[in-house]
């Protein structure tokens, strides 16, 4: 039983020291900082201008108070209804998420676009360092032109 265990532990710190999982542990881990700066980029910068130039609203206060037993009850703010128990509709937080799922779609996008840019430059530049690298010489000897890796001409069948 215990030497199952030790090989079972010892294949998952094989699986887990790869590369590509330490990769992509790096990558949540900087995905989820970025997604509380861009939270924060339509919570505190975003929004508050918006919502002042829509006559001073605050997205994320916006609800629907779903009535009970028939009745309606309005509610000042969306703590008070909250705190009072009541059932809400946050759609002012969702159209917060939405901008926010907008930006970082927005800004994979521009990642995305950029690193295909930087392969497909490298791929022109590989392709013209090939197309500069001669893959034919002239024999020497009867001026024919031969493969570059060529050690003797086909041709006049001299050494080279």
């Amino acid at each position: 039983m215990f030497n199952k265990l030790k090989q079972y532990g010892d294949e998952f710190k094989t699986f887990a020291m790869r590369g590509n999982v330490i990769d992509m542990a790096v990558g949540i881990i900087i995905g989820a900082a970025f997604g509380k700066i861009v939270d924060s980029l339509v919570n505190d910068v975003i929004m508050p201008p918006l919502g002042w130039l829509m006559g001073r609203v605050d997205f994320s206060q916006l609800f629907i108070v779903l009535p009970l037993n028939g009745k309606f009850e309005h509610f000042d703010s969306l703590d008070a209804a909250q705190a009072a128990g009541a059932v809400t509709i946050n759609y002012g937080a969702f159209i917060n998420t939405i901008i926010s799922f907008i930006l970082v779609a927005f800004a994979v996008f521009l990642l995305i676009k950029g690193i295909n840019k930087l392969q497909a430059d490298k791929k022109k530049s590989d392709a013209a360092e090939e197309a500069a690298t001669p893959t034919t010489k002239e024999c020497p000897h009867c001026f024919s032109t031969i493969d570059i890796r060529a050690k003797r001409c086909p041709n006049c069948t001299s050494e080279i």
